[in-house]
């Protein structure tokens, strides 16, 4: 198939002189501070031209790590075709210098082999994540969520196997609960294979990792596991673009994850009194998120998704926030509250 390209993708000379690279917990692994999350505008809903500029504008940014999962789309799979025939035009010289990540868990094959935790339905899906990205291997392949229905022990030997077999460098696991995330650490490190970082949502408006005593963080923290936070920016509810309606071509327009009592008045009245701090500190409500789920020192990384290149040098600036006084944060407090986001419920309680 031909490309699109009229000419070659050469990268930002400097395109790593501004980022900042963490360590992902106790492993060799750094990741940076800002990582192009790609749930969503990536299917065959959206051009692929446009997608080739999100991911040449964000590597050009210094943001090395793209994240997907086996049924990121729409349809399902087309967001691993698209990013893989994108990698294999403009980023093939460049594999060493990007991290590649994939999930399995929720459903995908048709029939009953298509979902869960077991060993033959993660395995297989890698095989096929590894078929669209046209790669050899991924960084890190996740356990996507906690499966009730298959012993943990199968999961994490599957997690193992794939580290054995050269199709991962990493393994991780996403939206697990505390007590879960011991567990799959403990399987783990017996097999050999540590487990190197967790997915979970997190944001100023869905905060259920800092619950509970343990809680998800203190684990992370205790075990030498990595964070990365998805839906930092609540899918787009930590923006200013909903505070005078609903867009559209907005995400809540599209009939996919935001789902009915996510734009509550609750949750629209506690975005405008965190814009108002944010406007204060000198930074748009956005960055300020960010910047807020960035200063635990737990967090390696923090998931951006971007519809518009433009986006992501926005989104980065996040890394010049001002430092959040105690002031500051005690008044985030007052409006930083649950606002009925995490749609991974299930999987972080199970």
């Amino acid at each position: 198939m031909p490309s699109l390209l009229n000419d070659a993708y050469t990268p930002s000379s400097s395109r790593y002189e501004s980022m900042h690279y963490r360590a992902v917990g106790a492993s060799g692994l750094v990741l940076p501070a800002v990582s192009l999350g790609m749930w969503h505008n990536f299917g065959d809903d959206t051009p692929l031209q446009r997608q080739r500029e999100i991911i040449r504008a964000a590597f050009d940014l210094g943001i090395t790590h793209f994240d997907l999962a086996n049924g990121y789309g729409p349809p399902l799979g087309s967001a691993e075709k698209n990013v893989g025939r994108i990698l294999h035009e403009d980023f093939s010289n460049l594999r060493d210098e990007i991290v590649v990540s994939t999930k399995a868990g929720y459903d995908f094959f048709p029939g009953p082999y298509g979902r869960g935790g077991g060993a033959k339905y993660l395995l297989g899906s890698l095989d096929h994540s590894l078929r669209s990205l046209r790669l050899d291997y991924v960084d890190i392949f996740y356990s996507h969520r906690f499966d009730p229905n298959t012993p943990l022990e199968e999961t994490a030997r599957a997690l193992d196997a794939a580290v054995r077999s050269g199709r991962a460098r990493y393994v991780g696991i996403s939206s697990y609960s505390a007590a879960r995330t011991v567990e799959m650490a403990a399987l783990l490190r017996d097999l050999g294979t540590p487990l190197a970082i967790h997915q979970p949502s997190y944001s100023l408006l869905n905060r259920w990792v800092e619950d509970g005593e343990p809680s998800l963080l203190d684990v992370l923290d205790a075990q030498g596991i990595g964070c990365i936070a998805f839906s930092a920016l609540a899918q787009g509810l930590l923006t200013t673009k909903y505070l005078d309606g609903i867009p559209d071509g907005s995400r809540a327009t599209q009939g996919k994850t935001m789902r009915e009592g996510m734009l509550s008045q609750e949750n629209l009245d506690n975005v405008t009194a965190l814009n108002k701090i944010a406007e204060r500190r000198g930074q748009p409500l956005a960055q300020m998120a960010l910047a807020w789920v960035l200063r635990r020192s737990q967090i390696s990384s923090v998931l951006i998704g971007a519809s518009r290149p433009d986006q992501l040098a926005d989104s980065v600036l996040a890394l010049q926030s001002p430092e959040f006084s105690d002031s500051d944060l005690a008044e985030i407090d007052e409006y930083a509250v649950d606002g009925g986001l995490n749609i991974w419920l299930a999987s972080s309680t199970a």
